[in-house]
Formats: structure tokens, sequence, C-alpha cells
């Protein structure tokens, strides 16, 4: 299997632990309007690394995590039933890691490698 050129992975802070089986799709955003270009769903270890193609071009993205059927399946009361995280991606010749940390009542990202 191939890497794709944006990858992620999802950490529960609240749970201290990954977030195994969240849905997350990868969009592109052209002349105003949202794409999907892929999906996937998160392994044992939080991570999706088959998400989209293994080459895209410059451009505005986005991760949709579905976050709300993560923390129903889990019991848990939360305060964001999605997570999207828009990005530029500017460089065609290197990776791009979107991380999502995680809890129900607040998330934070950076761009990883």
């Amino acid at each position: 299997m191939t890497r794709s050129h944006v990858t992620t992975h999802i950490l529960d802070t609240g749970a201290g632990k990954p977030a195994a089986a969240v849905a997350v799709s990868l969009w592109g955003s052209r002349d105003g309007s949202w794409t999907r270009i892929g999906d996937g769903t998160t392994d044992d270890d939080g991570r999706v690394g088959n998400l989209g193609p293994e080459q895209l071009e410059p451009g505005t993205y986005r991760i949709d995590f579905a976050t709300g059927e993560y923390f129903a399946a889990t019991g848990t009361e939360t305060f964001f039933p999605s997570v999207s995280l828009t990005f530029a991606l500017t460089d065609a010749a290197q990776h791009y890691h979107v991380p999502l940390l995680l809890s129900p009542f607040a998330y934070s990202t950076y761009r990883g490698s």
C-alpha cells in the first residue's frame, strides 16, 4: 500500500489513547466548491494512511472528522458533532500530516511530518 500525500491521526486526549474507528474524509476546493477526494477510518492506532492519492496539486484542502459518532460510540457527551480542518497545501513535493488532538469539549491541531 502506498502512503497518501495527506495523512492524519487522532489522539483522544481526554481518554489518553488513540481514537479508533473514526470516519475521516479529505476534500479539495476548486472554484469555490468542495469535492471529496478520499475517505477512510482510523485504525487502532488512530491513524489513516490511505486518505487520498499519492500526489495532490497545491491548493486548499479540508479534512472532516466524524467526532460526534466517535464520542456517541463511547457514551461520551461532546460539544463537537464534527471537526473540519482546512489547510493550504503549498508544496507538492512535501508530505502533509494533519493530526487532530481531541477531547469532548476542545480540539487542536498542528502541521506534522
